[in-house]
């Protein structure tokens, strides 16, 4: 999007500011803000909701020819906005300065009627729920890979197989724990063996499921 129309002034991307909405959680975007003039340009961003958010720089100057980044942060909110709808705008005002001039030199009028010719640059605002962000993730790994369904069937297939088996092997080792207890009874030599022989086949098992991983 360009500020100024035809008379250009600065080009803002992207267009629209989105964050990522979670409960508690900050989320930020960046703007590019570019200056096409041979002119030093000033900038200031205003919102119609300035509580909810940081923006960083919200006034500059930027050289002719060289470009910024402004980065909006939305602070974190307790409740769901309704729909997921969000209704606050931003206004990103241009006006051309003096050369070489400092944003601390700006006067105050610099962006009113009276302080010259502004521009304005309009931006809406949208919310993106986490969960639409896993989906799209997902249905794009799915679209790449026209086996994905079944690596992952047979990955959760292999972890159930090695969760058993380690269960199985914490299980034979309480009662080989038992049978060393249990020194006066028969057949403990026999036992104790086969016991060991099924520990070391599950254990090597595990250590073969892990390597193929």
């Amino acid at each position: 999007m360009t500020a100024g129309g035809g008379d250009q002034l600065i080009s803002v991307q992207p267009d629209e500011l989105k964050f990522i909405f979670e409960l508690e959680k900050q989320s930020y975007c960046d703007l590019k803000v570019a200056n096409k003039t041979e002119h030093y340009v000033a900038f200031k961003v205003k919102t119609t909701s300035p509580k909810k958010y940081f923006v960083r720089p919200n006034t500059g100057v930027i050289q002719p020819w060289d470009s910024c980044i402004i980065r909006v942060t939305l602070q974190a909110q307790r409740e769901y906005p309704l729909d997921m709808q969000c209704k606050d705008k931003f206004l990103l005002q241009s006006t051309i300065v003096p050369p070489h001039t400092d944003v601390d030199e700006l006067p105050q009028d610099t962006f009113t009627k009276e302080g010259g010719k502004t521009y304005e640059c309009k931006l809406k605002v949208s919310y993106v729920s986490p969960s639409s962000r896993h989906v799209t993730f997902e249905n794009v790994t799915t679209k790449g890979d026209a086996n994905g369904s079944e690596t992952i069937s047979t990955i959760q297939r292999l972890k159930e197989e090695r969760d058993a088996a380690v269960k199985l092997t914490q299980q034979l080792q309480q009662e080989l724990e038992t049978l060393r207890g249990r020194k006066g009874s028969k057949g403990v030599t026999l036992q104790f063996a086969a016991i060991v022989g099924l520990v070391g086949i599950i254990i090597g098992y595990i250590l073969k499921f892990t390597c193929s991983s």
